[in-house]
């Protein structure tokens, strides 16, 4: 079955870095567009961050651009969110998302980042 598994996350001081992973398996993850989104503690989940099959296309929220950037190893199955420059507005749990050419839509179990000094 379908599995996203996230990790990286942890504690970090404003204006530091993480770089998030999710792990893919379950299915034919280079013909998967795959995204990021966050949220925020009560607030609703948004998208942080998209990148296409071969990686060539991305698009980010206006919050983060310039500030994180996603990449993907089709080789490893891999999707990442490099976050620079982290503020605290930036605390959230992070998740993984893809969605099927069919509507199906599959979460990873996220990860909490916390930005605090």
């Amino acid at each position: 079955q379908v599995q996203l598994v996230e990790s990286g996350g942890g504690l970090v001081q404003p204006g530091g870095s993480l770089r998030l992973s999710c792990a893919a398996s379950g299915f034919t993850f280079s013909g998967y567009v795959m995204s990021w989104y966050g949220q925020a503690p009560g607030k609703e989940r948004e998208l942080v961050a998209t990148i296409t099959t071969r990686g060539v296309g991305t698009n980010y929220a206006d919050s983060v651009k310039g500030r994180f950037t996603i990449s993907r190893d089709n080789a490893k199955n891999t999707v990442y969110l490099q976050m620079n420059s982290l503020k605290p507005d930036g605390t959230a749990v992070y998740y993984c998302h893809t969605r099927s050419a069919w509507g199906n839509t599959y979460w990873g179990q996220g990860t909490q980042v916390t930005v605090s000094s």
